[in-house]
């Protein structure tokens, strides 16, 4: 093993539980069970690299022999790999007020489906809920002696009600995720909050487009946070110059209201207590008071560019770990949003997430709000539907006016590589002076 410079494996096991209702009919039921581990080993040059199904650690000479094997599928030419040093995560995982695994599937279907009921208001053509519980243990250990186990679980809910009328289709759509418990426990009503919306916005004029002030509300500001800023922080971009924020290190791109954080240790759904190669997790500000501050690394890329700690690699099971998020957000500014409405005056606030588009490299950004209300003279107005906003990512960041003092984080997934890993993003309502807001309406 004279060739091998480093080599760490981390192995997965536990089970999955999904439960899918369609319109009160339960489609489906289940739990399945996964057990998968990755070896990695760096050779002189490149990294070897394997996936074992089922995997139980070799004792003697069989474990040697398993690192040599990797070892020999291990790049022998192309660019060095190099890899940081590390400090040792120390394991803090927060308890659970209820351990879901404690309530049945069938108890656990009979919630869901008084969720997906709830929905079913007058005006609604479908409804459907999902649930989905994941427990995971890790185990972990590298060439260097750096050992640990945890076991840790997320679990969440969707609900989505479609209402149509003249042949006019809104919906609405709710969700929650957590890692503390339960989260469809007294949550009944949430499936007619869906409904409602989906039902008002029927009722909604398109949006008209153009250059105004904008408020964007706790999850749309979130999503601008996480898709435009902390994809181009992410070390593997920075490093192949696929980011806006390359060489801009303590460069000023924005209001000195404007801090934007990293932070695995938050106990929020994008929680780690280690990243996947057995680093130290903790705050990372990759903009601090409006100046690009630091980027997320592996200990890879940490190595290649610099600037940061390790701490930010995370992997599906079964598979390598990439640069990633986990809780990225705004921090609070100290402005109310009454103030906010008052200094914007006339524009529009935009309000939830449809998805959208962002090139990190390019520093372009498209994003679908789910829907907003006109502001005039200071005063929320009508509801607006089909709006959306647009722009390059450093002149937004330059027009962020006012940070709010409300901050919220919304929980999800984040796909990278093939990969997708549980998130949270959020932020207080922000202010953007003449945004780029897009519509489908006319005078």
């Amino acid at each position: 093993m004279d060739r091998i410079r480093y080599y760490d494996i981390r192995h997965v096991a536990g089970e999955v539980t999904h439960i899918d209702i369609d319109n009160s009919v339960i489609e489906s039921a289940g739990t399945s069970f996964f057990d998968q581990a990755v070896v990695r080993v760096l050779g002189p040059r490149g990294w070897g690299i394997m996936t074992v199904d089922n995997y139980q650690r070799p004792r003697g000479d069989r474990f040697s022999d398993m690192i040599n094997s990797v070892l020999g599928v291990a790049s022998i030419t192309g660019e060095e790999v190099e890899v940081a040093d590390a400090n040792r995560g120390v394991l803090d995982v927060p308890a659970m007020r209820e351990d879901p695994r404690d309530v049945s599937i069938e108890e656990k279907t009979s919630i869901l489906a008084g969720i997906e009921k709830s929905a079913r208001l007058g005006g609604i053509s479908s409804s459907r809920a999902n649930y989905s519980e994941r427990h995971d243990t890790v185990t972990f250990e590298d060439s260097s002696g750096n050992e640990h186990t945890y076991s840790i679980c997320r679990c969440g809910f969707g609900i989505m009600a479609v209402a149509s009328r003249n042949g006019v289709v809104q919906m609405g759509y709710e969700r929650l995720h957590s890692i503390s418990g339960l989260p469809i426990r007294h949550k009944q009503d949430i499936g007619a909050a869906a409904a409602r919306r989906a039902i008002e916005l029927l009722d909604a004029k398109a949006a008209k487009g153009g250059i105004m002030n904008a408020i964007l509300d706790q999850e749309l500001a979130g999503v601008f946070a996480h898709e435009a800023v902390g994809h181009a922080s992410e070390g593997d971009l920075v490093k192949e110059g696929n980011s806006v924020l390359s060489g801009k290190i303590g460069e000023k791109i924005g209001n000195n209201i404007l801090t934007i954080v990293d932070d695995p240790s938050l106990p929020e759904f994008g929680f780690e207590p280690v990243d996947a190669e057995g680093s130290a997790v903790g705050r990372t500000e990759i903009i601090r008071r409006g100046r690009v501050n630091t980027y997320l690394h592996s200990r890879e890329t940490l190595a290649a560019i610099g600037h940061g700690a390790a701490g930010n690699a995370r992997a599906m099971p079964g598979e390598p770990p990439l640069v990633r998020m986990s809780n990225t957000y705004i921090e609070n500014g100290d402005s109310s949003l009454e103030e906010m409405l008052e200094t914007c005056r006339d524009g529009i606030l935009l309000k939830g997430s449809r998805g959208g588009q962002v090139d990190p490299g390019r520093g372009v950004f498209q994003f679908n709000a789910e829907y907003g209300y006109l502001v005039e003279g200071g005063e929320v107005a009508g509801m607006v539907r089909d709006v959306s906003l647009t722009g390059e990512i450093l002149s937004t960041l330059h027009s962020i006016e006012l940070c709010g003092n409300d901050l919220l984080m919304h929980q999800g997934y984040c796909g990278k590589g093939g990969q997708s890993v549980p998130v949270s993003d959020g932020s207080p309502h922000v202010l953007l002076r003449s945004a780029v807001v897009g519509g489908s309406g006319t005078d």
